[in-house]
């Protein structure tokens, strides 16, 4: 099994791995031993702190091992193709994590794979970043159903992955972003077959303030990912309306949860007292990030 995009999973699969999450969390010493003997190769051809560290100590503190690898360092796609790339890690590893430009390469590594491959980022999807996420909402509100999740900003990877994934657990969820830069229209009808199976409701807007009016979770992002540097002063124009700062935090509900993936440059898409207001769950989120680890790797490599 591999995991490129949320929707690898059925809906059934993304909650057991936000309830193992929650295993792993609270009892880590169980799992200690589980993968002793596996090996993990950890692709990069993009920048990583979170992904690489949660996935490295995560496999370290399951009793496994962990390699990473430089893009540049390595013959991926310069001289060997992808595909043979990966007929020989299939070799060597148990399992291989990739950051990547393109999904298209992740599609790829997996096509002739007959390991697991894991999408570590990806233009299109960040689905470890959700799975995370998810259970960092469901530690705090114990629920997904009936609760309203706000992302402003931009409808990028992690945009994506977390529309679907909100959809197919239950959580409401609206979308503000600037014009032409909603999420994409492929993404979009798939999180509507979701939510209309699980009866959840998906809005997008331009507008906001409509967003977080009554939110229990309120998520936002970078304005300019990596990759999109070149369109960064068109980027600061378009969205210096969906800045998440105390105002508009306001129109949420009081006891709302702030989220932010990191990193987050501050005073662009958030502020200093939002980020580190009590709201803030930022730092939880980045702490799930390898409980939620453990517990996808679990799942493909042992389970």
């Amino acid at each position: 099994m591999n995991l490129l995009s949320i929707l690898d999973l059925k809906p059934e699969q993304l909650k057991k791995l936000v309830a193992k999450t929650e295993k792993v969390k609270t009892d880590p010493e169980k799992y200690a031993s589980e993968l002793e003997g596996k090996t993990l190769a950890l692709i990069f051809e993009k920048p990583s702190t979170r992904t690489r560290i949660s996935f490295e100590v995560a496999m370290l503190e399951l009793g496994g091992n962990a390699i990473v690898l430089n893009a540049s360092e390595m013959q991926l796609g310069r001289g060997e193709t992808i595909a043979d790339s990966a007929k020989v890690l299939s070799r060597y590893v148990d399992a291989v994590m990739a950051r990547v430009y393109s999904h298209e390469t992740l599609k790829e590594l997996a096509s002739t794979s007959t390991i697991p491959i894991i999408n570590g980022l990806s233009d299109l999807e960040h689905p470890c970043q959700i799975i995370s996420d998810l259970f960092t909402i469901y530690e705090e509100k114990r629920k997904f159903e009936g609760l309203k999740l706000a992302y402003i900003g931009d409808g990028n990877n992690v945009c994506n992955s977390l529309m679907l994934g909100s959809a197919m657990v239950g959580l409401n969820i609206t979308v503000a972003t600037p014009k032409g830069y909603a999420p994409k229209p492929e993404i979009i009808a798939e999180a509507e077959k979701f939510a209309k199976k699980y009866k959840s409701q998906i809005v997008l807007t331009e507008n906001p303030e409509e967003a977080v009016a009554g939110a229990d979770i309120i998520y936002t992002d970078v304005w300019v990912s990596m990759g999109n540097e070149k369109e960064e002063k068109k980027r600061m124009k378009a969205f210096a309306k969906y800045q998440l700062n105390k105002p508009l935090v306001k129109k949420a509900k009081r006891n709302c949860m702030v989220m932010h993936c990191l990193p987050a440059h501050r005073g662009q898409e958030i502020t200093d007292d939002v980020i580190d207001s009590p709201n803030s769950a930022v730092w939880d989120q980045a702490e799930n990030r390898l409980h939620a680890q453990k517990a996808i790797l679990l799942t493909l490599m042992k389970d």
